[in-house]
C-alpha cells in the first residue's frame, strides 16, 4: 500500500518532502538506524502527549477517562477476563525474569572485562527506551486516570478539611450501620463465602445497582481474579491490586473474609477509572453498601469505620475507645483477628515496600503518600454533608 502511495506523490509531482515521508514510514524504504530512530521519535512524542495531556484534569476527564480509557479497558477484560487465573500475574513474572538475566548477563560481561564504552553507551539507551515505554503503556492504558477530575465534579463534592464535629458525626454515623449489620450476619452467610468463586460471582451486582443510582458506574466484562502472589503479598502488605497491563483486578484471597468483599469492590473502582486511592475507597463505599449480601455490607462499614476510626484516635483517643468498647462482639472479634493476622506476617522488609510504595502514590497526585487511603474520611464527610446522613 506505501508503494502505492509513493507512486501517487511521484505521478502528481509532489515535493520530494512528501517522497521522503513515504520512505521514512515505509519499512522497506528506511534501514536499522531510521527505524530506530522513528521509534525513538514516536516514543518521545507518546511521553509529551501525556504529560500536556495530564496538566489539566478537564483534559484528562473529557479526552481521556470518558473517550479513550473505557475503549481501552473493555478491550482488556473482554479478551482476558474469561481466563480463570491472572495473565497479569503471569506477566509481571516473565519481566522480572527477563531483567534479572539481563542483569546477570550484564554482572558477568562486566566480570569479565567483555563491556566496551560503546556496549555500555548501547546498554543504557535500552534501559532508557525500555522504562519510557513502559511509562508510556502505564500512563496510555491507565495511569493518566491519577489526573483526572474525578468523584469531587461527579458528586459536586467539596475537597476542603473537616471539623471535629463532623468526623464525631461520621464515626457515630458508621458505628451504629456496622453494629447493625454484624447483628445480621450469621455463620452460614460467612461460610457462604469462603469459597472464592461465590464471592466473584457475586460482586459484580454490587455495580449493578449501584448503576442505577449512579449511572458513571456502570461496569461490563467483569474481569477479578485471585491473586497468584497472594501469600507472598501477604509479607508485603498488600490486600489487591490493578494490572494496567492487563485490565484484571487481583484480591489477595488469604486476608480475612471480613475485608475480601470490600477489596473486590475497591479494585472494580481502579477499574473504571478511580486511579486515586481514596477514590477508589469512595466509589467502593457506593457500591459495596448497596449489595443485597450482609456480608458485603458488613465489609464495607467495617472498613470505613476502620479509616474513621484512626481519624479519630488522631485528635481523641478517649472518645475513640469508647466507640471501640461499644462495638458489636463480632466486629471486635474481626478486628482482633486483623490484628493478629497482619501481625503474623509483620518482617523488616515490608516498610521498605510501603516506603517506595507511598513514594510511587505522591508522584501520582496524591501528596499523602500510603495516607492517602484515609481521605475516604473527607470524601465520607463531603457525602453526608451535602446528601445528608442517611446517604451514609
Amino acid at each position: 500500500m506505501l508503494t502505492a502511495v509513493q507512486r501517487y506523490f511521484t505521478k502528481q509531482k509532489f515535493s520530494t518532502r512528501c517522497n521522503i515521508l513515504v520512505i521514512v514510514f515505509s519499512r522497506k524504504g528506511m534501514n536499522y538506524k531510521q527505524r530506530k530512530s522513528v521509534r525513538w521519535l514516536v516514543l518521545i512524542l507518546l511521553v509529551v502527549a501525556i504529560k500536556v495531556l495530564s496538566i489539566k484534569p478537564s483534559w484528562v476527564e473529557t479526552i481521556y477517562t470518558y473517550g479513550v480509557y473505557p475503549f481501552i479497558a473493555r478491550v482488556q477484560r473482554v479478551l482476558l477476563g474469561w481466563v480463570p487465573f491472572s495473565i497479569g500475574d503471569i506477566f509481571y513474572v516473565l519481566v522480572l525474569l527477563s531483567i534479572f538475566i539481563i542483569c546477570i548477563k550484564g554482572l558477568k560481561a562486566f566480570y569479565k572485562r567483555r563491556i566496551s564504552r560503546s556496549t555500555f553507551r548501547r546498554g543504557v539507551v535500552r534501559v532508557i527506551f525500555f522504562w519510557a515505554l513502559i511509562f508510556v503503556a502505564f500512563y496510555g492504558l491507565w495511569g493518566l486516570n491519577y489526573s483526572r477530575q474525578g468523584i469531587a465534579s461527579q458528586l459536586n463534592l467539596e475537597e476542603k478539611k473537616y471539623a471535629y464535629n463532623d468526623l464525631d458525626t461520621l464515626v457515630h454515623l458508621l458505628h451504629t450501620r456496622l453494629n447493625h449489620h454484624a447483628s445480621q450476619i450469621t455463620p452460614a452467610i460467612r461460610d457462604s463465602f469462603k469459597s472464592k468463586r461465590n464471592l466473584f460471582k457475586s460482586a459484580p451486582q454490587m455495580y449493578t445497582i449501584a448503576e442505577k443510582q449512579y449511572p458513571f458506574l456502570k461496569y461490563k466484562n467483569y474481569s477479578v481474579k485471585p491473586s497468584l502472589f497472594s501469600y507472598i503479598g501477604n509479607y508485603f502488605g498488600f490486600q489487591g491490586y490493578y494490572n494496567p497491563f492487563t485490565g484484571e483486578a487481583q484480591v489477595n484471597t488469604t486476608i480475612p473474609l471480613c475485608l475480601e468483599p470490600f477489596v473486590t469492590a475497591h479494585e472494580i473502582a481502579h477499574q473504571l477509572g478511580y486511579a486515586k486511592e481514596s477514590e477508589a475507597n469512595f466509589v467502593g463505599f457506593l457500591a459495596c453498601r448497596l449489595h443485597p449480601s450482609e456480608h458485603f455490607k458488613y465489609s464495607v462499614y467495617f472498613e470505613m469505620f476502620q479509616y474513621a476510626i484512626k481519624e479519630l484516635h488522631y485528635v481523641d483517643s478517649v472518645r475513640a475507645q469508647s466507640y471501640l468498647q461499644t462495638l458489636h462482639p463480632l466486629v471486635q472479634k474481626d478486628i482482633r483477628e486483623c490484628r493478629e493476622f497482619y501481625q503474623k506476617y509483620s518482617n523488616p522488609i515490608e516498610p521498605y515496600i510501603a516506603e517506595a510504595y507511598s513514594y510511587f502514590l505522591k508522584a501520582n497526585n496524591q501528596p499523602k503518600g500510603k495516607a492517602s487511603y484515609n481521605e475516604v474520611v473527607m470524601w465520607l464527610i463531603a457525602y453526608y454533608k451535602r446528601y445528608g446522613t442517611t446517604a451514609i
